[in-house]
């Protein structure tokens, strides 16, 4: 018994050096962005100014191509991991010419971009998008930089590198990616993503045109973290309203608008409801601009079932008072390629 207990204990110090090591690896290599980053901006190389009063969004989580209407996500009470390759290769290929077809719309948000993930096959998303968009200038925000990510583990993430993109027509005179706080301590933190948002000034004679691309947290369960990123983005936008510029945010808040009456989409049967935004979040002139006839998001704890599948709205903008008008719809492609659906804006301005 000694004997057994002496190998026993070797093999549990061996093990723990090993944990051990391997979070000193990815703690060295933690990707921790200040508050604030200037973002380069890349594109044309001309200066293209922006002297239109009307103007078209498109916002769109592609999933990196890997949650398509076949997938389910062992994150969400599924079991899968990632895709194989021909199906991952289809998603991308159906989202890219997706992509190719909505080429003319002015302003570009994307959210959950890979650059070189073992989730997809290592396919550099973010220079395959720069090259649809070749007209367009582009600034990107790494929000998911972790070596080796070890869950589950008989088939772990493994290495993932992924932002949000947000791509212009116009000419930003600035681009930065402004940081939400960390949603968990360490050890954790070391493995989830670094969340933010991308906010590109466009210049209108005296004005300006704010347009924000945001990426909010879904996996916490305490309202008060959430509330914390809310809070940072609110301020950014209340700032920029109160010096008489033009606020667009948009993107995957990953809570309902408020006040979003139960709904019966056109195309579902069933839908969920998660955590809202208050109908305090901002005085009541700003606007939020989502298309109720469609669900904008699936649940992922199976593969998706048309009127079974539990579906909402967590994609659309967020419009400044003095936003004269606007349309939205979202593209019901019953989540063909992606978990969620693409939203279009347009919008005029006084």
């Amino acid at each position: 018994m000694k004997k057994y207990a002496g190998v026993l204990l070797r093999l549990l110090i061996i093990f723990l050096a090993l944990l051990g090591s391997f979070l000193v690896y990815i703690s060295v290599n933690d990707f921790d962005p200040p508050a604030r980053i200037k973002l380069d901006v890349m594109g044309p190389g001309e200066d293209v100014l922006a002297d239109s009063r009307e103007f078209t969004f498109l916002s769109w989580n592609i999933g990196y191509a890997g949650l398509g209407k076949e997938m389910d996500f062992f994150y969400d009470g599924g079991v899968q991991v990632r895709p194989e390759q021909d199906q991952f290769n289809t998603y991308w290929t159906g989202i890219c010419s997706i992509l190719t077809k909505l080429d003319t719309i002015d302003f570009i948000l994307l959210q959950e971009v890979d650059m070189r993930s073992k989730r997809s096959y290592f396919t550099d998303q973010k220079d395959s998008i720069s090259s649809i968009f070749n007209e367009h200038y582009e600034s990107f925000a790494v929000n998911y930089d972790v070596k080796v990510v070890p869950v589950p583990l008989l088939d772990p993430l493994g290495k993932v590198k992924a932002g949000i993109m947000s791509l212009s027509k116009y000419k930003p005179v600035l681009a930065e990616r402004i940081a939400y706080p960390n949603i968990a301590s360490w050890p954790k933190k070391l493995f989830l993503l670094d969340r933010c948002f991308i906010a590109m000034k466009i210049p209108l004679g005296e004005n300006d045109l704010l347009v924000l691309n945001t990426h909010n947290s879904f996996y916490v369960k305490e309202p008060e973290l959430r509330q914390k990123e809310l809070d940072i983005i609110r301020e950014y936008m209340l700032n920029e309203f109160r010096k008489g510029n033009y606020v667009v945010a948009g993107g995957d808040w990953n809570q309902n608008p408020p006040e979003l009456p139960d709904l019966n989409f056109e195309s579902e049967d069933h839908f969920q409801r998660i955590m809202k935004i208050d109908t305090e979040f901002l005085p009541e002139d700003w606007k939020y601009a989502c298309d109720k006839r469609y669900p904008s998001n699936r649940n992922l704890d199976e593969k998706y079932i048309k009127g079974k599948t539990p579906t909402t709205i967590i994609d659309y903008f967020i419009l400044s008072p003095n936003v004269k008008d606007f349309q939205v719809r979202t593209i019901p492609m019953e989540f063909k390629y992606s978990d969620h659906q693409p939203v279009i804006l347009t919008i005029e301005i006084k």
